[in-house]
């Protein structure tokens, strides 16, 4: 009973981000939410603060989760893009975006949220450079890829755009046409032959020598 109480409040906790907004989020609406006693949010967790905490790893556990099978069968960089767009449409349905806007928010004023925010995007981003990885490997600019930097671009970018496309739509479906003519570049590159590819490396490499 102990946990299905716990999980009750977590998922309260993210419910209420997502319907009221941060600030409207207090031990009192949580509760309301999860259908339990207000005194259960501190007799769990301590104070709200920790409890919002906890509430942003689970949720991003389990959105990870939902879609580390999707993940694992990418085999290239629109692949990857692709599943951005209808992975976003899928989580804005669900009010995900809206609740991951509120997180980042209360972790401008609550010292608390940063880094529990910060490590729940740390797992979508373990799962984002496992796929760059993979889908640059062998391609004339893999050996000049910091893949974990790149993947929190990535993360970043998207992260970005979810918020961006509430007040501009068509501006946000402009910038990801254009990370999408970026992935057929790549593309590109990986089709040319090995004296192409040779070419192209050793261009990269006196562009980017110190």
């Amino acid at each position: 009973m102990s946990q299905d109480t716990k999980v009750k409040l977590l998922e309260g906790a993210l419910r209420t981000l997502t319907e009221q907004g941060i600030a409207k989020t207090s031990a009192r609406s949580i509760a309301a939410t999860a259908g339990v006693n207000q005194a259960l949010v501190f007799y769990h967790f301590g104070s709200v603060d920790e409890l919002l905490a906890a509430a942003c790893r689970h949720g991003a556990e389990q959105r990870v989760a939902r879609y580390r099978d999707r993940l694992a069968g990418i085999g290239s960089l629109g692949e990857l893009l692709a599943f951005g767009r209808e992975m976003h449409a899928e989580e804005q349905a669900g009010g995900h975006v809206a609740e991951l806007g509120q997180l980042l928010a209360g972790a401008q004023t609550q010292p608390r949220l940063a880094p529990a925010t910060a490590a729940g995007l740390e797992l979508w981003i373990a799962e984002i450079e496992k796929v760059l990885a993979r889908v640059l490997t062998g391609t004339p600019i893999a050996e000049f890829t910091d893949s974990a930097g790149l993947a929190r671009a990535v993360a970043a970018s998207f992260v970005g755009l979810e918020l961006y496309e509430g007040v501009d739509p068509s501006g946000a479906r402009s910038a990801l046409d254009a990370l999408e003519q970026l992935a057929v570049l790549v593309g590109a590159l990986e089709e040319l032959g090995p004296v192409a590819q040779r070419a192209v490396r050793h261009r990269l490499r006196r562009t980017t020598r110190p």
